[in-house]
């Protein structure tokens, strides 16, 4: 086992044990489990840089490298594609720890011998990596023992390390953020919220538009903002189609006019009628917090067939906890719970077993007033109506809390409703 800052400036010597420089960086190529180093870095007196492939290499140590070889190749190092400078690249750079679900910077850089070849296998995010680079570790921790006391370590595993685009120094290399896929929204918003713009597009770019939105909506809105205008307007408008049309609302809302004159015209039809729809009620208004997505039946069908409706329909969590029926002119007559359905004979009509006048609240009522009615009867979700009585859109419960909470609690509230039912 070796650390990289126990190998950056140390010797090189060729097979004699004449020094003819010293190791500048180590080379390895992504695409395994833990990437292989490649070769090394020599610079020479006049500091020049040379690439030497790890065939060349007999050992390295805290000592230093020894060479094999009775000839070196002069030509000046190039970075391929696939490789990273250990040194350059990662080094004192900011990495996200997928497990950890942070951001976080490198102190230094484990390798480890796999089957005879070194590996880099963990990055040293703790003080003890800090306190290597500075030769301090020893008698750091002959004071530490003395006094009893532990020296902070904190190592990640490399397959839990996923590199940012601003800390590789060769463009050509993309990044795949394959571990970032797999996080929760929430814990992806909060990594996305501590980043440069220039590591958000690359993490970003990694993701399908569900997968963006998702984040997207879990960051906070300054943050959304600076992420949507930095896109192309083509990706945001993409972005916006796979979300709810009420947080899309509430995001384009906050963009600047010029972006939305963008953006809106490169939403499908359908989507950006909606995000104009929610637009045009006041802010603080029920219409302004509502969602358009929700499930309504006529009151003639079954228990069977409304379930059948359902499966055809694949409705988001956030609009299955209930479904709202309608008479032939399509207003509201009443409301049915899963459960209700489920119990219900197969043949039996929707109208026998819904709740009759349901509650619900006008399109310009007050915010305020409709966390009250969410609050006071216990309500997962509030039908909006216009003045005819048709259902406009629900009110759910997150959307109800959000108006009445301080930013500090709602953060720590669980979503209630998320696009992945989690």
């Amino acid at each position: 086992m070796i650390y990289l800052s126990q190998a950056v400036g140390r010797p090189v010597t060729d097979r004699q044990g004449d020094r003819i420089g010293t190791v500048a960086d180590l080379i390895v190529a992504l695409g395994g489990r833990y990437p292989p180093v490649t070769g090394l870095v020599m610079s020479t007196a006049g500091r020049r840089r040379i690439f030497l492939p790890w065939s060349h290499v007999e050992s390295i140590d805290q000592q230093g490298a020894r060479l094999r070889s009775h000839t070196l190749d002069i030509d000046r190092f190039e970075q391929r594609p696939n490789e990273l400078l250990l040194f350059e690249d990662l080094q004192d750079k900011q990495i996200v720890d997928i497990d950890g679900r942070k951001v976080v910077r490198i102190n230094d850089l484990r390798l480890d011998h796999i089957e005879g070849r070194l590996h880099l296998v963990a990055v040293d995010v703790g003080a003890a990596g800090l306190l290597r680079r500075l030769g301090m570790e020893g008698p750091f921790r002959t004071l530490a023992r003395n006094l009893r006391l532990q020296v902070p370590e904190r190592y990640i595993d490399w397959e839990d390390v996923d590199p940012l685009e601003s800390s590789i120094a060769s463009i050509r290399l993309r990044v795949p953020h394959v571990g970032l896929r797999e996080l929760h929204p929430a814990d992806l918003a909060s990594i996305i919220d501590e980043l440069a713009p220039r590591d958000r597009a690359g993490i970003l770019a990694a993701l399908d538009d569900e997968a963006a939105a998702d984040a997207i909506e879990e960051m906070e809105p300054e943050t959304q903002v600076e992420v949507m205008e930095d896109l192309t307007p083509e990706r945001a408008a993409d972005i916006l189609e796979e979300m709810s049309p009420d947080d899309a609302a509430d995001l384009v809302a906050d963009l600047s006019e010029a972006a939305r004159r963008e953006i809106l015209p490169l939403m499908e039809r359908d989507e950006a009628d909606e995000v104009r729809q929610l637009l045009g009620y006041p802010e603080d208004s029920a219409g302004g917090i509502m969602t358009t997505e929700f499930i309504a039946i006529p009151e003639d069908l079954t228990a069977a067939q409304t379930i059948d409706r359902l499966r055809e329909l694949e409705p988001d969590a956030e609009t299955i906890y209930y479904i709202y029926v309608v008479d032939p002119a399509g207003r509201l007559a009443g409301v049915l719970s899963l459960r209700d359905l489920i119990v219900a004979r197969p043949d039996q009509l929707v109208r026998e077993v819904m709740i009759k006048e349901p509650v619900a609240v006008g399109l310009l009522a007050d915010q305020d007033e409709v966390a009250q009615v969410v609050a006071r009867y216990n309500l997962l979700a509030v039908p909006v109506v216009d003045d005819e009585g048709r259902v406009a859109g629900i009110v759910t419960v997150d959307d109800a809390i959000d108006t009445v909470l301080p930013t500090a609690w709602k953060r720590r509230l669980p979503r209630v409703f998320s696009r992945s039912g989690g």
